[in-house]
């Protein structure tokens, strides 16, 4: 399917009518705007801020574990930063980020001129940094008099630690509600959008790739977060108002809170994942020159990934004392959902089979998340095996399954994203040399800092530990190293994106030779207001 545009007077003389629909001057024009691509913007820059802040608690964890013994953080702190790490990584980094993209590219791709509600939009944006703010302070919160202790629960909150821990706990909890508010509402306005504003003549089974998975995720949003609001609505009321909903003195269930958490817990893996595969769609086609292979089963398969992803939550719980039938039915629905994953990530080889290919950065980042997903994906099939899972719980080696998941699967997807489309974005192309010694450095560190995980887990040692035994000694140094030298490759990137937007050549409309859709028909960047005449798709 191709598309002609009717007319190209968006970009000529259409702004010359309208001067006023253009950006407004200052600070105003961020604070109030409605337009998607200023939203956009402000979504990626916040996802940026919390990378870096994610990552710096990442790199205390790290030299903290670089040898055996108490170094540099006290237990407490140290848990705090675990905590901190994962919380600023999945709800202020990933999710943002991806939002982001969804909303620069959602409507450029269906010819829409903006998203649904664009009011709704920036409301959904600006909910962010005040979140974000409560966040950091539940990490800063307890360093002054009368501040109560740390949060050491790790980021699954769980009772009866999370019932004991001081003030900052309740601080993390409204972040919580706040950052659901703002998935919630950037999820309805994705929906609406995609149901409503698609070009007139393309049918559901006409989006790109990257347009249904951001349908799917927006529909697993609404389904799941609303059930982690009541799991930590109710760790408040059991703190602050003499409920037991999870203190077993008083009749209540720890482990119904776990229920409650993973029921949101494991979806979201797949709400960070699928967006990066909706990426993977459009770049991996583009760089093979091939038409993307499967589409049909592609969408089947990730419909099938929402649906098996919603019943597998307590594979995250095999030791906690469930029935034989009940881990045997986790266990069983686990294996299952590899099926349609494994379809996706073949669908991706069997476009790049036979295809005329080239290497520039996105497509380097695609290949290196194909590769290291499945490994990921490999692990966790392991991890799934009950009596496998009994032995490996809560070791490195779950530590080092996830990361070879949510890196390669949601992260290096959202770096592929940012290299494909910076040049549309911001009409200048980025240096594709640095590209590709960020990528490397960034590949490499990475397999250096998680996969002696997978090692030192399977020989005993537990996660979330802030001391270990000096077996383990040369490995976490390895890790270490290979942890300091990938948060620093993120300054590079940073460097990049500067770089790009001050220095870069100027960018062509179409900017990859082998790029297909809509988005591509737009000069770059594109104009403050797009397709304010809608595109014909011919078929």
């Amino acid at each position: 399917m191709t598309a002609t545009t009717l007319d190209h007077d968006f970009d000529h003389d259409h702004d010359h009518e309208h001067a006023h629909h253009g950006p407004s001057k200052g600070i105003g024009r961020w604070l109030y705007s409605t337009n998607h691509k200023d939203i956009g913007t402000m979504y990626l820059v916040f996802a940026l801020i919390m990378l870096f802040l994610g990552g710096a608690s990442a790199m205390l964890i790290r030299a903290e574990l670089f040898m055996p013994g108490l170094q540099l953080l006290e237990p407490d702190l140290y848990n705090n930063l675990v905590t901190n790490h994962a919380l600023l990584m999945i709800f202020g980094a990933v999710m943002p980020a991806a939002a982001g993209m969804a909303n620069w590219m959602i409507p450029l791709m269906i010819g829409a001129p903006d998203m649904a509600l664009p009011r709704m939009n920036n409301l959904s944006f600006w909910i962010l940094p005040a979140a974000g703010t409560m966040l950091v302070l539940s990490f800063v919160v307890p360093f002054f008099p009368g501040g109560g202790t740390q949060i050491n629960t790790g980021w699954t909150l769980y009772p009866p630690l999370s019932l004991q821990v001081g003030m900052s706990m309740d601080f993390l909890i409204f972040a919580i509600h706040l950052l659901g508010i703002s998935s919630v509402l950037a999820s309805i306005n994705i929906i609406v959008t995609i149901f409503n504003m698609r070009a007139p003549g393309m049918q559901l089974l006409e989006m790109p790739i990257f347009v249904w998975t951001w349908l799917v995720t927006a529909f697993l949003l609404i389904l799941v977060v609303p059930v982690l609001a009541g799991g930590v609505t109710m760790l408040l009321f059991d703190r602050h108002f003499g409920t037991s909903f999870f203190n077993a003195a008083g009749g209540g269930d720890p482990v119904l809170f776990q229920h409650l958490f993973w029921f949101f817990g494991h979806p979201e893996v797949y709400i960070l994942i699928l967006p990066s595969f909706g990426i993977l769609a459009a770049i991996v086609p583009t760089f093979s020159r091939k038409p993307l292979f499967g589409y049909n089963s592609l969408v089947g398969g990730m419909l099938a990934i929402m649906a098996i992803g919603m019943v597998v939550w307590a594979h995250h719980q095999y030791t906690i004392g469930m029935s034989l039938g009940a881990v045997t039915y986790f266990m069983i629905g686990t294996i299952l959902i590899s099926i349609p994953v494994g379809l996706m990530v073949f669908n991706y080889m069997a476009t790049m089979w036979k295809g005329s290919m080239t290497f520039e950065t996105p497509m380097l980042f695609a290949v290196a998340i194909l590769l290291m997903f499945s490994f990921g994906g490999l692990t966790g099939v392991m991890l799934a095996v009950v009596p496998a899972d009994m032995q490996y719980q809560d070791s490195m080696f779950v530590v080092a399954h996830f990361h070879y998941v949510l890196l390669p699967g949601a992260v290096f997807g959202l770096f592929a994203g940012v290299f494909y489309w910076l040049p549309k974005w911001t009409g200048h192309m980025y240096n594709e040399r640095l590209g590709k010694i960020f990528f490397w450095i960034n590949v490499i560190s990475f397999n250096i800092t998680f996969f002696p995980q997978h090692f030192i887990g399977l020989a005993g040692m537990p996660r979330r530990i802030v001391d270990y035994n000096q077996m383990f000694a040369e490995f976490n140094m390895l890790s270490s190293i290979g942890a300091f030298v990938f948060g620093l490759s993120h300054l590079l990137f940073l460097y990049i994106i500067i770089d790009t937007v001050r220095r870069g050549r100027k960018a062509e409309a179409r900017v990859w030779e082998g790029a297909q859709g809509l988005e591509w028909e737009l000069p770059s960047p594109p104009p403050f207001h797009s397709w304010t005449t809608p595109p014909q798709l011919a078929h």
